[in-house]
């Protein structure tokens, strides 16, 4: 089961207080969304955002049957949850976009006095296990890596098989750090002359043989930045998240909170410095002087959280 991250710590720094609204821009599987509508109560708004198409379906269902259903049942999702902090559904305006499209969307559904904001980049548990894209390199998988299939056209086997070395290349050294990249790109293009590469046993089998024997001992998989990469390049990540940050300003109210947890120091990079240029200008006041990571307690409990880092600012 998915279990969001820092849960306590985005609590801290929203500070939600009752009947006022915030913005949940990753909505996935809901457990901040749901905390946050906790402490809301009893008028306060979340507006969730969601770009997959499956997961937005799945929670919608999931919702409707706790609006219609006895509440000491439970069906799964988030409906624990609901059951315990007796969450009103109508106070969740649920979407499936991308937050690229952040000051669209809250403009369509006039949501308005918006108290704080919240990014959680990180992939859901269903992602990895369940939605079979290709987007976990211990899975066989196709190789789609898209978030939302049915509005992209490109996809990870796409980049594999059409474009050049020096552009995969570039792929790999600019979304995924990887040290490895020129000798990953020549291999791919070796093995596509042999057969299209079309799953996740056959990248991580090429990243395997283009990579030194002492770098599947590392500290992380050797597959992991090459598949980092090309996810980042597929869904167009880092520029999503530079031109929804300056939205998320736009539309906070004064005092409003901003708080984004990152995985990888690609993206932490770009929230460092648009809080910084945005301090310089006192339009915001950041509010974590160093990053927020979890404890270890969460750690132990969610090995995936390890990753995680949070930064926070406050609207002036």
């Amino acid at each position: 089961m998915h279990q969001s991250v820092l849960v306590k710590e985005v609590l801290q720094y929203l500070t939600p207080q009752p009947n006022e609204n915030f913005i949940d821009c990753t909505f996935g599987e809901g457990g901040h969304t749901i905390a946050l509508l906790e402490k809301t109560g009893p008028h306060g708004k979340v507006l969730g955002i969601e770009v997959d198409p499956i997961l937005y379906e799945k929670a919608r269902l999931k919702l409707s049957d706790v609006s219609c259903s006895n509440p000491s049942t439970s069906s799964g999702l988030v409906l624990n949850e609901v059951e315990r902090t007796k969450f009103q559904v109508s106070r969740l305006i649920l979407v499936n976009d991308s937050f690229v499209n952040l000051g669209r969307i809250t403009a369509e559904h006039n949501f308005q006095s918006v108290k704080g904001i919240l990014f959680d980049l990180g992939l859901s548990s269903w992602h990895l296990e369940e939605s079979g894209r290709g987007l976990s390199f211990l899975r066989d998988e196709v190789l789609d890596m898209r978030f939302s299939p049915g509005s992209q056209k490109q996809t990870a086997e796409n980049i594999l098989n059409s474009f050049s070395e020096k552009e995969i290349k570039k792929i790999l050294e600019d979304f995924g750090e990887e040290r490895y990249a020129a000798r990953i790109a020549k291999k791919i293009i070796d093995a596509r002359k042999v057969c299209p590469i079309e799953t996740t046993r056959q990248l991580t089998e090429i990243i395997r043989e283009a990579t030194p024997a002492s770098y599947s001992r590392g500290r992380i998989h050797f597959a992991t930045r090459t598949f980092q990469a090309l996810r980042i390049a597929v869904n167009d990540e880092l520029e999503n998240l530079k031109k929804t940050l300056p939205q998320a300003v736009e539309i906070l109210s004064r005092g409003g909170r901003l708080v984004v947890i990152s995985f990888h120091s690609l993206e932490d990079r770009i929230v460092k410095n648009f809080l910084k240029e945005n301090a310089k200008k006192e339009i915001l006041r950041i509010a974590t002087k160093k990053l927020v990571v979890p404890e270890k307690d969460e750690i132990e409990a969610n090995p995936r959280s390890r990753s995680a880092k949070l930064r926070a600012a406050i609207k002036d």
